[in-house]
């Protein structure tokens, strides 16, 4: 069991649940960086937290979670909307200028607040939806993709490789790519004939695609943006061990959330 490092330079609360993943496995990645204290909190209680008074303690914020997405309707998943305290709150932190770190599936998190994923710079969508004043096809994905990651220059890649070998799960998604700053790009193909329709996938057809499409996408996996105040990361990559195991992949997730605070990137 981790102690709890009060001197930590680098403080984050690590918002998690409504995706499924392997905690122990997740909180090693953070327990390794020197010099960082990550708390992970569970969603619904994670977003109590998301306003100026309960990050006031944390220098970032880091998303891991999917909330907004109820799996056990009777046609899952029903659309969730976010509380109006939320939406202030997220609001307010964000024009206060704390940072943000989105990582993986927090992409498809809160599916019907459309500031929030301006915020992000994107969306996965489990159902077809309009996105930008237009429909938009459900996304896709693909697991244990391996692939070689390749990185732009900015202070969140300083330090590492110009391309490593990545083993994680891809999306086929929105990414509002004339808002965002390209961090990481990759070599796989982002074309419906390389990914399985998420709509397919809550209806009982994993790993399908029939009768769906997609349009091409870049392959963008990880960009910054400016949120109103606050800078932000989202890294596409982080689905399991394929990325949590991966050094460069670690150490660019430890740079991301230093930039966003604002912290000297040596």
């Amino acid at each position: 069991m981790p102690i709890i490092r009060h001197h930590a330079g680098l403080r984050a609360l690590v918002a998690v649940r409504g995706h499924p993943f392997d905690r122990t496995g997740f909180d090693a990645m953070f327990q390794a960086m020197d010099g960082v204290s990550a708390t992970m909190v569970d969603q619904p209680a994670a977003a109590l937290l998301m306003n100026p008074d309960g990050m006031a303690e944390f220098d970032v914020l880091v998303l891991y979670d999917m909330p907004g997405l109820d799996f056990e309707a009777a046609e899952p998943p029903a659309m969730l909307a976010p509380s109006p305290q939320l939406q202030a709150g997220f609001r307010a932190l964000l024009e206060q200028g704390k940072g943000v770190v989105a990582l993986h599936h927090a992409l498809a998190a809160w599916p019907t607040w459309a500031d929030y994923h301006e915020w992000l710079g994107g969306q996965f969508l489990y159902r077809p939806a309009m996105v930008r004043g237009q429909l938009a096809p459900d996304s896709g994905y693909r697991h244990d993709v391996a692939y070689t990651a390749q990185t732009h220059a900015h202070p969140v890649t300083h330090g590492i490789p110009t391309e490593f070998p990545v083993v994680d799960e891809l999306y086929l998604a929105q990414v509002f790519a004339d808002e965002v700053v390209p961090l990481l790009t990759c070599d796989a193909p982002f074309t419906r004939d390389h990914f399985w329709s998420a709509d397919l996938a809550v209806r009982g057809a994993m790993f399908a695609n029939h009768g769906w499409d997609h349009p091409l996408a870049p392959p963008l996996i990880g960009w910054a943006k400016q949120a109103l105040a606050s800078r932000l990361v989202y890294l596409q990559p982080g689905d399991g061990p394929g990325a949590w195991n991966s050094a460069p992949y670690r150490a660019l997730l430890e740079n991301a959330m230093r930039w966003v605070a604002h912290q000297d990137l040596r």
